[in-house]
């Protein structure tokens, strides 16, 4: 084995060099930190211009606790993580064939990119647009909402985002704000999220609403949550609002854009429209939530073109979507032979109402539509050819329709007038005249027609004044002590033959879920638009 030789034999014995100033000072250590500082510097550099940062915490726009709205874009939450929308097989064939696709509601960010084309200039942060200039004492003129929200530099990162005819009916503390000054009460605010929730128990499990005009209730029932600002991403309603859209797209997507499951059925145009409207605002919503759902986009542009492309000459929208005379043969048993026979096109105010609401809601998502501007443009000349020199709308001309007594479609004309810029208009405001003398509600009466008042509602409350004051106690506490515990709304006209109730469509008196949709719309107007405060600059945009 090896010997080491002592440690002695290793060291050679040398005169102690006389150290440096640089040593002396300690210059070896310096240069070590110098040197371990650079590269840490170095480090820091390459993390901060290569490694992207952490992206913000998620929200769902609810605050912790207290005030800042229902859903505050500030408020920290606990929002549990989910998968982004995307579908597990071609989207077009999972629609059309009805199979299930596995998707969920994404996470929220409140991280939104540039603003849309639809947004506030103003919009990206609080302001001091709160207090605004007022609407009078309740019923007045004026530019802002009181102690709402005013017309300042906007309100937050999403609701910016937002149109602003849509964005007061996104927070709580909005909304029982403009109750208030609007001659609401908070039961208002109770009874729709009452009927919010009946609803949602009373979905199919397709995502549709009742077995009778699917596309039309499924319709409806969205404009319901959306009047209150519900959308895929809302935590108690969201599930349900997708599957409705889903269900919507779907059936668009089927049948080629077109909205119904009966296409022979005079009233398909009816669920065509309703169906539009209603994904119009779902498009509009998503985009500037960034909520993805596939094939809605599609959907909207072909629901809203082909009401567009199927107008009728005169102006008006008929039956089937009928645009010419259709040539036929009938049996004539009389003289046991078959006639000659000439189908016109059947047009009438109520159709048309849906068909501008629809194009309303489509020209809000971005998407362009060939010839949107001629098209409203006749469609508000045909509804003034049907107005009664008392101010009345009639139902496909300027008299009475059947024996009724009063103009039942008055605010169909006014509204649609309203939603396209046109709402101080002398027309407008004799119409609104009309309503105020003529216009009657008993809910459990004879006066009960809950279609014609879903149109006066929002109607008298974009003019304001004199004139919402009068409606707003008309219908206000009727609809409130004739909801039922559950949430849904007693049959209209009480114990009365359905005869012998003056109401365009008595269906809903056999639809719980038809009436109430309609309910719960009407009692969303305080809010659902901004009211235009009969006139001015603002009313020129349109709701």
């Amino acid at each position: 084995m090896y010997e080491t030789e002592p440690d002695s034999q290793f060291h050679l014995t040398k005169e102690k060099a006389k150290p440096s100033l640089w040593s002396r000072i300690g210059g070896g250590a310096l240069a070590f930190a110098i040197s371990v500082a650079g590269i840490a510097v170095v480090i820091l550099a390459y993390w901060y211009f290569t490694i992207p940062p952490k992206p913000p915490k998620n929200v769902d726009f609810m605050p912790p606790g207290g005030g800042g709205g229902e859903r505050a874009a500030d408020s920290k939450v606990n929002q549990k993580r989910q998968k982004q929308i995307v579908p597990n097989t071609n989207v077009k064939r999972v629609f059309a064939e009805g199979a299930a696709s596995t998707f969920t509601i994404p996470d929220q960010s409140d991280t939104f990119g540039e603003m849309s084309p639809l947004a506030s200039i103003s919009g990206g942060g609080m302001s001091g647009g709160l207090g605004g200039s007022g609407l009078g004492k309740g019923f007045g003129k004026g530019n802002g909402s009181g102690a709402g929200m005013g017309n300042g530099g906007g309100v937050g990162k999403l609701f910016g985002l937002i149109p602003e005819t849509m964005r007061k009916r996104c927070t709580k503390e909005d909304r029982l704000s403009r109750i208030a000054e609007t001659g609401g009460t908070p039961e208002c605010e109770v009874a729709v999220e009452n009927a919010l929730r009946w609803l949602k128990s009373k979905q199919q499990p397709d995502g549709s609403w009742t077995g009778q005009s699917k596309a039309a209730m499924t319709g409806l029932a969205l404009l319901a949550y959306f009047g209150h600002c519900e959308t895929p991403a809302s935590k108690e309603f969201g599930d349900s609002c997708l599957r409705g859209i889903t269900y919507l797209v779907n059936l668009g997507l089927k049948n080629d854009g077109k909205l119904a499951d009966n296409f022979v059925a005079n009233s398909w145009c009816y669920e065509h429209a309703i169906a539009t409207y209603a994904l119009g605002e779902a498009a509009t919503f998503c985009k500037d939530i960034k909520q993805d759902v596939p094939g809605l986009n599609e959907v909207v542009e072909k629901a809203g073109q082909f009401i567009i492309d199927n107008q009728c000459k005169n102006g008006g929208w008929a039956y089937l979507y009928q645009t010419a005379d259709i040539k036929g043969k009938k049996f004539n048993p009389e003289k046991n032979r078959e006639e000659d026979t000439t189908a016109k096109p059947h047009t009438d105010v109520s159709v048309v109402g849906w068909q501008i609401q629809a194009l309303k809601a489509c020209s809000h998502t971005g998407i362009r539509y060939r010839g949107l501007n001629g098209c409203i443009t006749q469609g508000l000349r045909y509804l003034e050819d049907c107005q009664d020199k008392s101010g009345g709308y009639g139902y496909n001309s300027p008299g009475l329709h059947g024996n009724l007594d009063y103009h039942t479609l008055t605010g169909v004309g006014m509204l649609c007038h309203q939603m396209w810029g046109k709402g101080n208009s002398p027309d407008v405001r004799k119409a609104g005249d009309y309503v105020m003398e003529k216009s009657k509600f008993d809910y459990n009466g004879v006066h009960c027609d809950l279609y014609g008042h879903y149109y006066e509602s929002q109607a008298m409350m974009q003019l304001g004044g004199k004139f919402w004051e009068h409606y707003n106690g008309l219908y206000r506490d009727q609809l409130l002590k004739n909801q039922n515990p559950d949430g849904s709304w007693k049959k209209p006209g009480g114990n009365l033959e359905d005869g012998k109730v003056r109401a365009v469509a008595p269906s809903y008196r056999s639809n719980e879920v038809y009436r109430t949709c309609l309910c719960t719309l009407m009692l969303e107007v305080y809010y659902r638009f901004l009211s235009t405060g009969g006139g001015g600059a603002r009313e020129n945009r349109g709701i």
